[in-house]
């Protein structure tokens, strides 16, 4: 059976035309044209080699202790006032998009007829594999919230005030996380953009 003609000014685009284009859930609300030009170099096959030549160093806070220690360390520099953590650890069980990439929590006891609250932070475990400018924007993220709960004026305010570059480095580690969603199968792809 022969083909039915192509309507007048028509461009066959081939099977590639046929593939949906990779959704961009971690960019949502971001300008079109913005996202426009992250679609670009997703198309292109370079939004890999354009994270890895910004972002070329994996950090090297692997433990649990290590990252309690590096998360005080920050805590004691820009918020010594603010609650106690009793606790910073890698958990596995985040996930990225329905829950978040970190948590803050409260966790109430009562002890001897008095109500004990400790605090917690908990980071996604995939940030172990991440550039270190990644790691520390999301452990800002997560003290601000010892000091302002609401992802308010006040709450940016203060991670910019933590990590100068907060704004830019929320955008890339989001195309980050596009690059992770986008590449073949975890096994095959390496944790950080080669």
């Amino acid at each position: 059976m022969a083909s039915s003609p192509r309507p007048a000014g028509s461009v066959d685009t081939g099977a590639a035309a046929l593939q949906p284009r990779p959704a961009l859930p971690y960019l949502g609300s971001y300008p079109p044209a913005l996202r426009q030009q992250v679609q670009d170099l997703i198309d292109a096959g370079r939004l890999g080699s354009w994270l890895q030549q910004r972002y070329p160093q994996v950090h090297t806070v692997q433990t649990d202790r290590l990252l309690y220690e590096y998360t005080m360390e920050l805590k004691d520099r820009y918020l010594r006032s603010s609650v106690p953590l009793s606790k910073v650890v890698y958990d596995p069980k985040l996930h990225i998009i329905r829950n978040a990439l970190g948590t803050h929590t409260t966790v109430a006891r009562v002890q001897g007829g008095k109500l004990k609250a400790k605090r917690e932070i908990r980071v996604a475990q995939l940030f172990r594999q991440a550039a270190p400018e990644f790691l520390k924007m999301i452990v800002v993220h997560e003290l601000a919230h010892l000091r302002e709960r609401e992802h308010d004026k006040a709450f940016y305010a203060l991670c910019a005030h933590m990590e100068p570059d907060y704004h830019q480095l929320e955008f890339d580690l989001r195309l980050w996380l596009t690059w992770r969603e986008l590449a073949p199968a975890p096994a095959a792809a390496p944790a950080h953009p080669a």
